[in-house]
């Protein structure tokens, strides 16, 4: 769990009104459902069907004989709640609501088994406007909370699309291959082209040395996916136009197309442009029942290294594990656990953390000092190490005081006028998602040497670089 106390807690009572006075200025009013759940409904909606169960929190009530569970998400509550009062609800139903969910998986980086989401749902609308307005929306929070424009991608695509290129390719009409496919592509961002290309070919081994099977596509199928998943567009109509290429012997990839044209024409016509929503390919999120368009929002940059701060999209299916129709819906999800993470980091950095100047040779403070001074009379705070540690203990200070850049001159350095500086907030990303040694080899060095004299320009063009 991820406690919260003192500041932390205020955060999170000064955030929570704040995403709801968005979504009620859209039309949304809000519920609450029961934390616990009957485990057989929760695991109908849970990603891995083969283990339904598995990933919930789950105990038997004797009297009842049956297996109930901590709520998974706030998507399957709100399916049964539609289902069972669907007759007296206002059609379109639109409902926002927050609350702990619970998940019994591997803790990580922004990741918890417990964590707080805040959601927003329409039911009863199969009209792709509709999925626009969950784009809008998370703009709005993103920009409420204290994202600038352009830091905050709300980045867009199509499950229709994404089958309509499967159908075209021929690519087995079994849902098990299919679902790998959706898996491999979901995970580009993460694992780069080579991890996608060997999960939708024979499989792929992990620096672990676990194997995880892949699709076994042909190349020629493999080709056409990754056509899919790396196309790049300059507009949101660029990307309609290159997608209705690849799908035009496909319905449903046409059906997507079209979805996605109303969707970029709601958000024109409404002044949300490419720096607050792009079209991107490579977003098909990992939950088996979205149905159309789908959605995240990222920091832009931090794809990789924390997650989705906010994510969802249509499912048209859903309702109908409850009832005997189908019936259209969609939705986003604010994780606010990662938001407020995120945010907390955002301020640390507004906050200039010193630059340390390590001290490799206990007879130089002198020069080491003059190095700092120099920095601070650029305007950039520093300080030279002044303890008794070695490398290793200097670079745990530096990583303590939560300092962006060290400076190291040491004798080879000093003798070729040259000085190094190593990005201790890009090591630490790269060390938390670069899954093998080649990667790590052809990924942006977290370590350069420069000319001596060069230092001051250096840290200050890096310094605007990462604001």
């Amino acid at each position: 769990m991820d406690e919260k106390i003192g500041q932390d807690a205020q955060r999170l009572l000064e955030i929570l009104p704040k995403i709801a006075a968005i979504y009620e200025s859209y039309g949304f009013a809000p519920l609450e459902t029961g934390i616990l759940e009957y485990a057989e409904t929760i695991g109908s909606f849970l990603p891995d069907q083969e283990r339904p169960n598995a990933g919930v929190f789950s105990f038997r009530d004797e009297d009842e004989k049956e297996w109930l569970a901590l709520r998974y998400d706030l998507t399957a509550p709100l399916a049964r709640y539609a289902a069972r009062h669907y007759e007296t609800l206002p059609k379109p139903f639109r409902r926002y609501q927050w609350g702990y969910v619970f998940r019994n998986e591997k803790i990580g980086p922004g990741r918890w088994r417990q964590f707080l989401q805040m959601d927003a749902d329409t039911v009863g609308s199969a009209n792709p406007a509709a999925d626009a307005e969950m784009c809008m929306m998370i703009a709005d929070i993103m920009e409420k909370v204290g994202f600038m424009r352009g830091q905050y991608p709300v980045r867009v695509s199509s499950r229709k699309i994404a089958e309509g290129v499967m159908e075209a390719l021929a690519v087995g009409n079994d849902m098990e291959t299919r679902a790998t496919v959706m898996r491999a592509i979901d995970k580009y961002d993460r694992l780069g082209e080579k991890g996608v290309r060997d999960l939708l070919g024979a499989g792929r081994k992990d620096p672990s040395g676990d194997f995880t099977k892949g699709a076994g596509l042909s190349a020629k199928a493999i080709g056409g996916v990754m056509d899919f998943v790396q196309m790049r567009s300059q507009s949101r109509e660029d990307f309609c136009e290159q997608a209705a290429s690849l799908v035009q012997t496909s319905q449903r990839g046409e059906e997507g197309v079209e979805e996605m044209r109303v969707i970029h024409e709601t958000l024109q016509s409404l002044g949300y442009s490419e720096d607050r929503v792009v079209f991107d390919s490579s977003i098909v999120r990992g939950l088996a029942y979205y149905t159309g368009a789908v959605f995240e929002a990222t920091e832009k940059g931090g794809e990789k290294a924390q997650g989705a701060l906010a994510s969802g999209g249509r499912y048209d299916d859903l309702l109908s594990r409850f009832r005997s129709e189908p019936v259209p819906a969609t939705g986003m999800s604010i994780g606010i656990n990662r938001l407020l993470l995120k945010l907390q980091e955002k301020e640390k950095e507004k906050t200039q953390a010193p630059i340390i100047i390590l001290a490799m040779e206990k007879t130089r403070m002198t020069e080491y000092q003059k190095i700092a001074a120099d920095l601070r009379k650029a305007g950039m705070a520093a300080e030279a190490y002044l303890g008794s540690g070695g490398m290793k203990q200097q670079l745990k200070y530096a990583d303590k005081r939560e300092a962006r850049f060290v400076v190291i001159e040491g004798e080879d350095e000093r003798a070729k006028r040259k000085i190094t500086i190593k990005d201790m907030k890009l090591g630490r990303q790269r060390s938390e998602t670069i899954a093998d040694n080649l990667a790590w080899r052809q990924g942006a060095s977290a370590q350069e040497t420069i000319g001596r004299e060069n230092l001051v320009s250096w840290l200050k063009a890096a310094m605007k670089r990462q604001r």
